[in-house]
């Protein structure tokens, strides 16, 4: 096995419990920028490290996770950017 491996998932890992705890206890909302990241860097270490110990189902799992939350990221950010500042009057 390697050691490597289980470092690596052992981050990713931790920074998913980090991000799942965070929110559960209302200190990060669900669609802030800093969940997303925990999730992203926490199910891509996840994911290498399953793929270094040939975990595949795990692996699958991570990378779907991870562009789920990718999506979910850029959404925010997008959504965010297009917010106007202050509305138009009405045209006739």
């Amino acid at each position: 096995m390697s050691t490597y491996g289980q470092v690596l998932g052992s981050i990713g890992v931790a920074a998913l419990l980090v991000a799942f705890g965070l929110n559960l206890w209302c200190v990060l909302q669900s669609e802030s920028v800093a969940y997303h990241a925990l999730n992203i860097l926490g199910s891509s270490l996840a994911c290498i490290a399953s793929v270094m110990l040939g975990v595949a189902p795990f692996a699958v799992l991570e990378a779907v996770w991870f562009v789920m939350s990718t999506v979910r990221l850029f959404r925010s950010v997008m959504s965010t950017r297009r917010a106007p500042l202050h509305k138009l009057p009405a045209q006739r």
